[in-house]
């Protein structure tokens, strides 16, 4: 077993099933510094079958595997090979030996007690716990002239494996090395590299949860290890549906669509009542506590947080997004967003990013991370490894960043640097491609091989995990989006994104295909053993760094009266603040401003959408709030109507052409005083870049009429529309449709208080028109 002074150790971990030969063998392979492989994974799919039915295998069945089994022993790389096999008849191990000699057999007792307790718990794995009894009666223990260790599985993980390679050492007659005698993660051990340091930052587990961590991984059968590694969209709020998706595809956590706070509160409580492991429950508190539920408070967005120089703005969207989201019994936030915005043609992060600089980015990135922890979240900052360089949206195509590995180090990796620092616990892959840097660390590589970061080894193991360090959780972006879809089949990117470094894979298509593609990613050996447990410790460990392995489930889940918090007073003061605080003028070239009701009584108002998205919202309900607020000022409102508005309220012979005559007359100074443009052009995630949409071709509400009254045009969302609008020499952007935003802005108008808020150059879109 020893060449060269090296101890070459080919060892199978042996047991009936139950004994956690899987869990034991992996932390034995890692102490050793060697590969680990679960034969399971070497049956042919005729013995698989056989086993899920609940059929015993024949002899017959099992000498072909066998021999595979001890092929792979003999045939293993420098160091050696752990393999777990149940081995139990004395037949099959000398089957084995036959093909290996030296093989050392590990064997994992445990009384019969100790067996079904654990085989009981273990729904939907290959051996059902009725097979327990036939498994014992076949099982011959190990003889004197066989070269083995038994070990006692009552006693914890830990004790487990320290007593394992204890006799290892003695039976293998060499010494182990100083990891002999300590335990995964103890100073004297060397893991192998990018395996997860559960005691080190992200996650710094103290010894009891990383005892539970190991535990809970022993009684994992292996559709439950499958299934933790997925994210299900919750598209149902009925219980029979969450009954389905936990108890078939036993997933490791979940994001579910908006509703009522009351209503999302207990979808998630029956969710966590349902589940052995207890749940990631993520948000997408971006913009506060909107978005995670109906009338949760919207703050502010990124942009909007990075457009004023109090950099507590973001600390504060952070906080009412922990506090609301808590509240939910959410505990993993899809925020904060650190890309950088540099092309102002990207409409996916203008308004969700803090800013187009790496400096603004990493101190508000900062601030919504330390205010949002001061709630029991975690957070996933995306989306690695940067968004913003392509102006597409990988949502309907693969994106890339394009900057070379120094450029890309100085800017986007001094974020992620940053951050990871700061203590992050987790990381989500945007499908977007790195040609440079994916070249860096694989010279040669071709144009028509490179690949979204979710299926990029080079980016995800060389890069985040080696280069920059980062000890913790790996999650890809949406799994629906083209910018993944296009890369291959469906069946091979499944598995290939926990094969290529992610932990966690974001959305189901189909649930039934793509819990069985990564099924067979595993079975096929596309997911190693060490890489599916990596994960796996990963998953738990983020569990387990918030606490939730200590609470019972029923208090996974805040009481009915933590929904207060939600839509608070004193959460919408906040926001009124904010958005008094960040209302931008952009430019006032004509010295339009202020516009008040005694100098300008008649206002015509026109408003301007994308259109509906996905959202299914009214795209112009935030006009009739504008509306309002303004007569309340004291304004006289007349509002535009679009041709197609007028056709659907019942009025007959009116076309595009007959509203731009009856609009573009020459009285119009004389029925208007002033013209407001309100826009609130949104959605992402159906065309590669949002602009503005007119209603028809020269659309009557296009700004003409800068030259007629004075024009103020309002962007409620978007900071590019001056590309589309280069006419208007006032420009505002109030960043949101919120009642307090638009209140904040007529205020502004007005001249009844300053603007307060910044801007970054991309307003200007490179054009010198838009500046005049």
């Amino acid at each position: 077993m020893t060449q060269q002074g090296v101890t070459k150790h080919r060892i199978i971990v042996m047991g009936v099933s139950g004994c956690g030969k899987t869990t034991i063998g992996d932390l034995v392979a890692r102490e050793l510094g060697v590969p680990f492989l679960d034969g399971d994974s070497l049956h042919p799919v005729e013995n698989v079958a056989k086993m899920a039915a609940g059929t015993p295998l024949t002899d017959e069945d099992r000498w072909p595997w066998l021999a595979t089994v001890g092929t792979e022993l003999a045939n293993a790389g420098d160091g050696g090979l752990v393999l777990a096999c149940s081995a139990l008849r004395r037949s099959y191990r000398d089957a084995i030996r036959q093909q290996a000699p030296d093989t050392v057999f590990l064997h994992l007792h445990g009384s019969k007690e100790v067996l079904r307790a654990r085989t009981e718990g273990r729904s939907g794995h290959f051996m059902p716990p009725a097979l327990l009894e036939s498994q014992l009666a076949t099982l011959e223990s190990l003889e004197a002239d066989e070269a083995g260790v038994v070990v006692d599985i009552a006693a914890p993980v830990t004790q487990v494996v320290t007593e394992a390679l204890a006799g290892i050492t003695a039976v293998a007659g060499a010494a182990v090395g100083p990891s002999a005698v300590g335990y995964r993660g103890a100073p004297a051990t060397q893991p192998r590299e990018f395996d997860v340091d559960l005691q080190a930052s992200p996650f710094n587990l103290d010894d009891e949860a990383v005892a539970w961590v190991e535990s809970t991984l022993a009684g994992m059968s292996l559709e439950e290890k499958i299934g933790q590694l997925f994210i299900n969209h919750n598209n149902d709020y009925s219980p029979e549906y969450l009954d389905g998706v936990l108890e078939k595809y036993h997933v490791g956590g979940m994001r579910y669509r908006p509703g009522p706070s009351a209503a999302v509160q207990e979808h998630i409580r029956y969710a966590q009542s349902k589940t052995r492991i207890p749940l990631l429950v993520a948000s997408n508190p971006e913009m506060g506590g909107a978005g995670s539920c109906d009338d949760g408070t919207f703050v502010s967005t990124h942009l909007q947080a990075g457009s004023h120089p109090d950099k507590a703005i973001a600390r504060q969207m952070g906080q009412v997004a922990g506090v609301e989201t808590a509240a939910l019994g959410c505990n993993w936030a899809f925020a904060p967003i650190v890309d950088i915005h540099y092309n102002w043609r990207n409409t996916v992060i203008s308004t969700r990013a803090f800013g187009n600089t790496p400096e603004i980015v990493v101190e508000r990135a900062k601030e919504y991370f330390d205010g949002i922890s001061e709630s029991p979240t975690a957070c996933a900052m995306k989306h690695f490894p940067g968004d913003g360089m392509d102006e597409r949206d990988q949502h309907v195509v693969t994106s890339y960043n394009t900057l070379g590995y120094d450029e890309w180090n100085r800017t986007y990796g001094h974020v992620y640097r940053e951050m990871i620092g700061h203590g992050v616990q987790s990381i989500m892959i945007g499908h977007i491609g790195a040609p440079e840097l994916s070249r860096h660390f694989r010279p040669g590589l071709v144009d028509k091989d490179i690949r979204p970061a979710t299926l990029s080894p080079e980016l995800l193991q060389d890069l985040l995990r080696g280069e920059l360090g980062f000890n913790g959780l790996i999650l890809t972006d949406a799994s629906q989006m083209i910018g993944l879809t296009q890369a291959m089949k469906r069946r091979d990117l499944v598995p290939a994104t926990i094969a290529a470094g992610c932990d966690m894979f974001l959305f189901f298509r189909n649930p039934a295909e793509d819990f069985q593609y990564m099924m067979d990613g595993y079975k096929s050996g596309v997911i190693t053993e060490q890489r599916l447990h990596d994960a796996l410790r990963r998953i738990l460990a983020l569990k387990a760094s918030l606490g939730l392995h200590l609470k019972p489930a029923a208090e996974l889940v805040p009481p009915v009266e933590a929904l207060a918090l939600i839509g608070s007073d004193a959460h919408r003061a906040i926001a009124a603040e904010i958005a008094d605080k960040t209302v931008t003028l952009v430019k006032d070239t004509a010295n339009n401003l202020p516009i008040t009701p005694e100098t300008h009584k008649r206002i015509r108002l026109y408003g301007i959408s994308g259109g509906a998205d996905f959202t299914r919202a009214d795209p112009l309900a935030y006009l009739e709030t504008v509306k309002t607020e303004l007569e309340n000022a004291g304004f006289e409102v007349r509002l535009f109507k679009t041709a197609d508005q007028r056709e659907a309220a019942g009025e007959t012979g009116v076309n595009f052409m007959s509203v731009i005559s009856e609009e573009a007359t020459g009285d119009y100074a004389d029925k208007y005083d002033a013209a407001f443009v309100f826009a609130n052009v949104k959605g992402f995630a159906q065309e590669a870049a949002i602009r503005i949409k007119w209603s028809t071709p020269m659309a009557a509400e296009i700004p003409w009429y800068v030259t007629e009254v004075p024009t103020v045009f309002v962007s409620l969302n978007q900071p590019n529309h001056l590309i589309d609008v280069p006419m208007v020499k006032t420009a505002i952007h109030a960043h949101a449709g919120s009642p307090e935003a638009i209140r904040a802005t007529i205020e502004k108008i007005m001249g009844r208080s300053e603007f307060q808020g910044t801007f970054n150059e991309n307003v200007f879109c490179d054009s010198f028109d838009t500046r005049l």
